[in-house]
């Protein structure tokens, strides 16, 4: 690959953007790889948890702006087939069955936040500052938008995307754009991220996937709760009947952890 790193060490799929002398900006490549990346962890049956991270001192400084005056020269039809190309990649994330972890640092510029969005868990180094700086530069950030907006709302959407103005880690934990931080000092950060991907990791594979399926068809659906009722009896019930969950509830009144456990070892009941 040209511009990512791609590293599987036991059940976590780790993907790093890897162009760190141009902070990571997106690029034709880029959004390709980040694509065939997700779609084959996806994929991957030994993979649990994949962690997003980029190398150098930003995270990612969102579109290049060489490809974006290259691809502006082009026609309209075109440009829509470039601007689906990155909307497939953002949709690729946001409904990858796994949980996605991003791990973010330094700066994290317009479409970048697409990526973040997209992704299960943002965790960011109390030092990064955000953008969305599309309207600076007489664009919108369009392909983005469906993920920010479900992530933060509409309100902080407006204010964000409006303005373009740098914000921090600080206010993105507020806004919900972000999930926790820690300073990048004594391995802080380093840490916070070990943390989830071990809770994640350390959870039964099939019963992450249902529940990300659940919140998101859930979320979508502007159904009443007294229409839901069916279909979240149901899932409970699949759930309840499957092997994994028999497992788990066994294991609990065994007092030993599930057998999906990566260091299986008796509970302190």
């Amino acid at each position: 690959m040209q511009t990512l790193l791609y590293h599987t060490q036991g059940v976590v799929t780790t993907i790093t953007l890897n162009r760190p002398d141009k902070h990571n900006a997106l690029n034709p490549a880029m959004i390709a790889e980040l694509t065939q990346c997700f779609e084959d962890a996806a994929q991957d049956q030994k993979t649990r948890v994949i962690v997003l991270k980029g190398n150098g001192k930003s995270f990612c400084a969102g579109a290049d702006l060489h490809y974006m005056k290259e691809i502006a020269a082009f026609g309209l039809k075109e440009n829509i087939a470039d601007g689906l190309k990155l909307a497939t990649l953002f949709d690729t994330i946001y409904n990858c069955p796994k949980p996605v972890i991003a791990c973010v640092h330094g700066s994290v510029m317009g479409g970048a936040n697409g990526l973040t969005a997209a992704c299960d868990i943002v965790l960011a180094e109390e030092s990064t500052v955000f953008a969305f700086s599309e309207v600076k530069l007489g664009i919108t950030p369009a392909t983005i938008a469906p993920y920010v907006i479900r992530r933060c709302g509409e309100a902080a959407a407006r204010h964000l995307m409006l303005t373009g103005r740098y914000f921090s880690a600080k206010e993105g934990l507020r806004l919900h754009l972000v999930t926790a931080t820690a300073s990048a000092s004594d391995e802080n950060f380093v840490n916070l991220c070990d943390d989830y991907v071990n809770m994640l990791s350390n959870n039964a594979p099939g019963a992450l996937e249902a529940c990300k399926k659940l919140i998101s068809d859930i979320a979508l659906s502007n159904a009443s709760t007294t229409s839901l009722m069916n279909y979240t009896a149901q899932s409970i019930a699949e759930k309840r009947a499957s092997a994994e969950g028999q497992e788990g509830i066994q294991a609990f009144f065994d007092k030993r952890k599930p057998s999906w456990t990566l260091n299986p070892e008796p509970d302190d009941q």
